[in-house]
């Protein structure tokens, strides 16, 4: 009858130890999400792979191969003449204006919306959401009703020789409209699931609101903040149909590098076009690859944390 007991008691056990991983010398729980037998998830591996070989790999290896199909020297030619290279440094210019803005709207968006009870609270997660429901064609085609010639701040800005359509800070506040969701999308759920108990912890202690910030949250948000600026850089880097509608397409002066690959392409320059595009394209592999480092440090972050907390039990 013992012995029954005993061996019932080891079987889960045992069990439980193959879903296990040891970490620091203990265990951690690992439960399979569905019990679908291997010919089922060997399927849905395969649809997984095959779609993002046939929509993202071979598109990536296509613009690569083209951009370089004339030699590397026609290659560096593309991208380092005159109206390139404006376009590489205005596309620079509007993400480096447009990112550190959002970073402190996104993180002022997200503290007042996670730490304080006010009136129009869904109306402000609303209207962050708006971006993502708006087409960014309309969103250039609103700061042109709003600063065009033909609208009611037109003739001021027009006296005092102020230009924002068809100028620089037409399309710096285009990329902002198209950008500015996702530093504060990143920031609100995390926020959220941490609380307000630390904040709270130590402003009893006697920290200030600053102090409280930069020493309490902002180390705890640091890798959702990360993670967004770099979201929000590449959406700036790539945004072509907002920018579009209010640079005017001025080869050389209000032409960002998407649009630059545009005309390139309508002129059939092929290559030169592909040539940028590999710009474009690097960004996003680069994206991708700084995305997975910060999840990698993350998650290693989070290992350590359970280990020390296991040590100390």
């Amino acid at each position: 009858m013992a012995g029954t007991i005993a061996s019932s008691e080891r079987n889960p056990l045992q069990k439980r130890s193959s879903d296990s991983r040891s970490v620091g010398g203990s265990s951690i729980h690992q439960n399979n999400a569905t019990t679908e037998p291997l010919w089922v998830r060997l399927i849905l591996i395969a649809v997984a792979f095959v779609f993002l070989a046939l929509f993202l790999v071979l598109p990536l290896v296509a613009v690569f191969t083209e951009a370089f199909s004339r030699g590397f020297e026609l290659y560096f030619a593309a991208i380092t003449e005159p109206d390139a290279w404006h376009a590489i440094k205005l596309t620079l210019l509007a993400a480096a204006i447009s990112v550190p803005l959002n970073v402190i709207f996104g993180l002022s968006a997200a503290w007042a919306i996670t730490k304080f009870k006010f009136r129009g609270k869904q109306a402000l997660i609303t209207l962050i959401d708006l971006p993502f429901a708006v087409s960014p064609v309309v969103a250039g085609l609103i700061y042109v009703l709003l600063f065009g010639a033909q609208s009611w701040l037109g003739p001021w800005l027009s006296d005092n020789d102020i230009r924002i359509i068809f100028a620089v800070p037409g399309i710096v506040l285009a990329t902002i409209f198209v950008t500015f969701p996702f530093i504060a999308r990143e920031l609100i759920p995390l926020m959220e699931s941490q609380g307000t108990s630390y904040e709270e912890a130590a402003l009893s202690l006697g920290a200030s609101g600053w102090q409280t910030f930069w020493r309490v949250t902002l180390p705890a948000i640091k890798w959702g903040l990360l993670y967004g600026i770099i979201l929000c850089n590449a959406r700036a880097m790539g945004e072509f149909g907002a920018v579009s509608v209010v640079s005017g397409h001025i080869r050389g002066q209000t032409n960002t590098l998407p649009l630059h690959i545009e005309i390139l392409y309508n002129e059939y320059q092929f290559s030169a076009a592909f040539a940028a595009a590999s710009l474009l394209a690097g960004l996003a592999l680069v994206t991708l690859i700084v995305k997975s480092l910060l999840e990698w440090q993350q998650l290693r972050e989070s290992e350590n944390a359970i280990r020390a907390a296991l040590r100390q039990a």
